[in-house]
């Protein structure tokens, strides 16, 4: 029941496309833009290709937060964001994070959810391209990443905590908490800016905690 219902409301965020051209990636778009393909059989021999093109940076609560969907680079479909497009097996689903894309899969109608392809000059395609010239530095860069987002969420944490159990109130019931370090305002900021590329980084890998990037966001 709970499905059909997100279905019926996904279904009614899309509009059909209007058939333009799909525009090639550009370098100066690395900042702001997503493009991804999914090549899928159509039981009758052939292979369409589908391709999602989206602006990162959007507000996902807001009408105008929109999503396209190409079918042989054609314009096909647009849907406001969430997005859920049917399409043959299954659908694709597209959701963002405040980094970037939080989701951007085929979801088979068993269950089975694959990643799309980005477009190689994507800046998703250029940290993928990196994964397979030297995985091991890639996993290197995966683990600092993750590490920042645990330590920002550590230091958050704690001072709110302090903050919280300064409240009279609150400290007469559970007592007084300080944080076992205050950072100095410049090392705030510092941390504020390599959470920000850390979540970056993962975004670009479409991946995405709601305890630590949604937080971190």
């Amino acid at each position: 029941m709970f499905e059909e219902m997100r279905s019926c409301r996904a279904a009614r965020r899309i509009t059909p496309g209007d058939g333009r051209p799909l525009k090639r990636f550009r370098w100066w778009q690395l900042p702001y833009r997503s493009l991804f393909y999914l090549r899928l059989p159509d039981g009758a021999g052939g292979q369409p290709v589908y391709a999602v093109d989206v602006k990162r940076g959007q507000d996902q609560t807001s009408a105008e937060a929109k999503v396209d969907l190409y079918l042989d680079g054609r314009h096909h479909a647009r849907s406001r964001l969430p997005a859920a497009f049917p399409v043959p097996g299954g659908t694709i689903q597209v959701r963002l994070s405040n980094f970037g894309l939080r989701r951007c899969h085929y979801v088979t109608a068993w269950g089975t959810e694959h990643l799309l392809v980005p477009d190689r000059d994507s800046a998703e395609g250029r940290r993928a391209r990196l994964h397979r010239a030297q995985p091991a530095l890639s996993r290197r860069i995966g683990t600092v990443s993750l590490t920042v987002l645990v330590v920002a969420l550590v230091v958050l944490v704690a001072q709110l905590a302090e903050q919280v159990t300064g409240v009279p109130v609150v400290a007469e019931r559970v007592g007084a908490f300080v944080a076992p370090v205050h950072l100095p305002a410049w090392c705030n900021v510092a941390l504020t800016l390599v959470t920000l590329a850390a979540g970056t980084e993962r975004a670009l890998r479409l991946r995405y905690s709601r305890l630590l990037d949604g937080t971190a966001g």
